[in-house]
Order: C-alpha cells, then sequence, then structure tokens
C-alpha cells in the first residue's frame, strides 16, 4: 500500500521549537508517541500521553544519556518491512511498529563555532539520533522521518492535510533529505578531526548547496558549496555568479601573498591578475594597477588589501567592473559605490588558508597540497656573478608572487612594485616572455631596468637573451633544469642577475 497511516512515532529531538502544531495533529489522530528524556517531559508537559522508551526497551538511559534508544525493540519496530516474514518475528519479540520518527540532532557545529572545549564538543556527537535516522530513512516504503528542525513546517502541514496519512512519494523525499543531513553532519564531525588539513571549501555538504544562475556557460547547472559568508559580507550588488565565484577565489588567493603589504590593489580578468601594484596610498596603487592593462580591467574583478576611501571609490566608479573586493570601505566611499545596485560589494572577513585543493578529474577526485609557499629573502639563491640590488630584489619577490597566481607557462615582468607586463597560459615560455614585452610597451611602459619572474626552470638560454636584448636587468626562476649553466653562464656574460628559488609555481 502506498498511501501508510501513522499509528506510532518516536520523537527525539534537541530543539523543540515548532513542534507544538506537529504534538496536537498526533494526539488528535491518536498516534502512540514514544519519546525519551527532556523530548518526553515536554511533550507529557503540554498534556500529552507518551510511551517511554526504556518502559518499551526495559532499558533506563545510561552512560550519562548516551545510551537511550539503541535497542532492537526501538531499531526493530523501524526496519522491520511490513511483510509477513518480518511482522511474525515483531509479533515473535513483542517489538511494536514505529512508522514514524521524528528527529532534531545535537547541535554539533553550533558547539564547534562556540566553543574549544574537546570534551563538550565530543558530547555533541549524535548516536542515537543519526542511527534513527539513517534506519527510518532506509526504510522510507514503510516509516516516516522527520530529521531536522527545518522539516517540522513541512512534516505539519503533510500530516494535517492528510489525516496522518502519507504517500510513498513524501516518504521518499523526506528519506532524500534525512540521509542529506546525515551526511552533512558526518563530514563535519570528519572535519574538525581532520581540522588540520581541512579544507573550508569542502567543510560543507549537499545539505547547504547554494543555486547559481548558472555555470560556467548558461546552457550549465550549477551549485556552491561552501560557506560564503564566512569569507565575505555581500553588502551590495546582484547574485554572484559561476564565473565570480572563479575570479573571486583567484582574487582572493594573489591578494592572500600581499595583505600584509603596504597599499595594494589588484586587478584580475579571468582568473589572471592583469594589474596590480604596491604603494603609499591605496589610491595610487588602484591607479598603478589599472595602468598595468585599463583594456582588460574592463568588467574585471577588482580587490584592495586596504579599506576603500571616497577618494579610490570615486576613481573606481567610473570603471565598469562585476566585483570590488576589500577589507572595508569608508562609510561615503560604500554609499556611493552602493548607487551601482548591481555592482558587487564584497567585505572581507578573512584570507585562504586551505591546505587542500581539490580538482575533478576523469571519473574521480585529485586533493592536492594548496601550494602555500610565498618565498623570502631567505630562499633566494643568487646564481650569478652580478647580484640584484635591495630594490631589484623587491621587486622579483613581488613579481614571483604573481607569476605563482598566472595560469603557466607565464612570465611576469615588474618594476618599482608594479606588474608592468606578463604572458600567461602559454605553450612555449618564449611566446609568454614576447607576450609580456609587446603588452609592457602597448601600454606605455618601458622595460628596461625592469625584472622578470618565470613560474618553472627555463630549458635554454632563449629566455634570458631575449630579456637581455630588452634591458631587463635581474630574473627570479626556480632552476633545476639540466641546462640552468647556459642560462647562468649567458647572464654572467651579460651582465644580468639572476636568482634561483628552488620552488616551481605551476598553475594549470
Amino acid at each position: 500500500m502506498l498511501t501508510k497511516k501513522i499509528n506510532s512515532v518516536l520523537i527525539s529531538v534537541f530543539d523543540k521549537e515548532g513542534l507544538d502544531g506537529i504534538l496536537d495533529v498526533l494526539k488528535a489522530h491518536q498516534v502512540t508517541i514514544y519519546s525519551t528524556g527532556g523530548t518526553q517531559a515536554y511533550i507529557e508537559k503540554r498534556g500529552i500521553n507518551v510511551e517511554a522508551v526504556e518502559d518499551l526497551t526495559s532499558y533506563p538511559s545510561i552512560l550519562d544519556g548516551r545510551v537511550k534508544t539503541l535497542h532492537p525493540k526501538v531499531f526493530g519496530g523501524l526496519l522491520a518491512r511490513r511483510e509477513e516474514g518480518h511482522l511474525k518475528q515483531l509479533t515473535e519479540y513483542d517489538i511494536p511498529e514505529i512508522d514514524a520518527v521524528i528527529v532534531d540532532l545535537y547541535p554539533f557545529e553550533e558547539t564547534v563555532a562556540n566553543t574549544d572545549a574537546e570534551e563538550a564538543i565530543i558530547e555533541k556527537i549524535d548516536i542515537g539520533g543519526i542511527s534513527l535516522i539513517r534506519a527510518a530513512a532506509k526504510n522510507y516504503k514503510d516509516v516516516v522521518v522527520v530529521a531536522s528542525k527545518n522539516d517540522y513546517q513541512n512534516f505539519h502541514q503533510i500530516i494535517s492535510e492528510n489525516n496522518c496519512y502519507t504517500t510513498l512519494e513524501e516518504r521518499k523525499e523526506l528519506a532524500r533529505n534525512a540521509f542529506n543531513i546525515s551526511s552533512h553532519y558526518d563530514a563535519a564531525i570528519f572535519n574538525y578531526f581532520n581540522k588540520d588539513l581541512a579544507t573550508p571549501a569542502f567543510k560543507a555538504s549537499y545539505q547547504s548547496g547554494q543555486a547559481l544562475r548558472y555555470g560556467e556557460n548558461p546552457h550549465q547547472r550549477a551549485n556552491f558549496f561552501g560557506q560564503f559568508d564566512e569569507v565575505f559580507d555581500k553588502l551590495n550588488g546582484k547574485q554572484i555568479s559561476f564565473n565570480n565565484l572563479v575570479d573571486i577565489d583567484a582574487a582572493l588567493g594573489i591578494m592572500t601573498e600581499f595583505k600584509d603589504n603596504d597599499p595594494t590593489f589588484a586587478i584580475l580578468k579571468h582568473t589572471n591578475v592583469c594589474g596590480i601594484a604596491t604603494r603609499d596610498h591605496i589610491f595610487d596603487a588602484w591607479e598603478a594597477a589599472l595602468a598595468g592593462d585599463n583594456v582588460s580591467a574592463f568588467g574585471g574583478i577588482l580587490i584592495s588589501n586596504e579599506t576603500i576611501d571616497l577618494k579610490t571609490a570615486t576613481a573606481i566608479n567610473e570603471l565598469f567592473y562585476e566585483v570590488l573586493i576589500a577589507p572595508d570601505f569608508a562609510p561615503d566611499a560604500l554609499e556611493l559605490l552602493m548607487k551601482k545596485k548591481k555592482r558587487v560589494l564584497l567585505k572581507t572577513k578573512t584570507y585562504l588558508n586551505r591546505s587542500k585543493t581539490f580538482k575533478s578529474i576523469l571519473n574521480g577526485v585529485v586533493e592536492m597540497d594548496t601550494d602555500l609557499k610565498s618565498e623570502t629573502t631567505e630562499d633566494l639563491k643568487v646564481v650569478t656573478k652580478v647580484k640584484p640590488t635591495n630594490e631589484e630584489i623587491a621587486d622579483l619577490l613581488f613579481a614571483n608572487k604573481c607569476a605563482k597566481h598566472l595560469k603557466s607557462n607565464t612570465i611576469v615582468l615588474a618594476k618599482n612594485q608594479q606588474l608592468i607586463g606578463m604572458g600567461c597560459g602559454q605553450t612555449s615560455r618564449v611566446d609568454a616572455l614576447k607576450q609580456a614585452i609587446d603588452k609592457a610597451k602597448r601600454f606605455g611602459f618601458e622595460v628596461k631596468n625592469s625584472v622578470m619572474a618565470s613560474d618553472a626552470f627555463f630549458p635554454f638560454p632563449d629566455c634570458v637573451e631575449i630579456a637581455d636584448k630588452e634591458g631587463i636587468k635581474a630574473v627570479i626562476q626556480p632552476g633545476g633544469s639540466i641546462k640552468d649553466d647556459l642560462s647562468i653562464a649567458y647572464c654572467d656574460e651579460h651582465g644580468m642577475a639572476m636568482i634561483c628559488t628552488g620552488f616551481r609555481h605551476f598553475k594549470h
């Protein structure tokens, strides 16, 4: 029979708000209610008869409440198929049928968020409740499961409108949601125990999926599974799209490298930084970043490591952009920027600190250590006779950070803490360098006396030859090629400085 009457229910909930209407309907239809502990006391206080689970099992709640419902007389009544063989065994062992389960689990995630006390956190790992959910959901053909306080209202409507009857479709949908909740709950527990390695983006399960307008293209559907509001406060703008999310992630990634630097502003397009500069004031950083490529900046993602003041906001407001990200906005700047209703404004609450990165490949997922290496002066090994000046070292480290966040193969040209040219996503490192030089010149920069960064080693000395002829004075690269000596020798012969870091930063 596809439509089934609820004649008995087991209720064990942490959050009782919203339960009263359900209880009234169950009472009106003379449904037998089993319960225990605080839930039992709550129901009895409302003048409704309750069968104590401990009377059913002949065992009291033991071990400080850790064991209450874990008993064959409970799980037999939930898991038994309503067919002759199983029903005969229920009769043989005096086990009642239980037609529905209402559970609201211990608030594990809330406890983790509010305390570091491990004992308190461990005690909020629900055992009986999660087992009841899984048992009832498994037997959805015969049993109804309400797995969260968020389902109280829906369940109340179902039983109110149908006199405590449910359809197979309703039971299956509730079971689907129950397994969603249980998987999310288990994931939260795993993330707690795996907190030193956990990736914030994967702390959410499918329960918290947020539908996006569409995916990479309009014909693709997309959902975001993550905790966006843990990273940003969204102050203004339209719904964030898939492409916005990808670009925002890239923007936050590169600004994580510069979060403690002097005022720095970056402009990204299609995940690649096309303009970035560090200056004494954020307005000057904005102007210098925009100068790097004021064409690609149109419709781009903008990010700052400093508060956006009115002067900077006024200049930014003249450009069409998708998203502007900053740790804060001056009140008058925010008022101005919010006049453009569709522009997304994000206030940074935290920078990226994920230790693991995930990517779907073939029919699986690759888990990889995130590239958290950010070179400092201690990592630098001068391999040429000429040593770079302090100013050149500062520019080399700046350029190296940029190269780390550009698609491979990539070359970055920088001067005075400003990106003046870049080539990225090229199949040849020579092509990447030529692209960077051409771009710098097209936007009015003098390449002479700039520095060059490469995300990987030079297999041949051709790149340093091209760089030398353009007047580039210093190079930073990982090293590691069997022909490193050829590039080093060329630099020595032509008075160039070269630094090797020992760390490659491919970005595919």
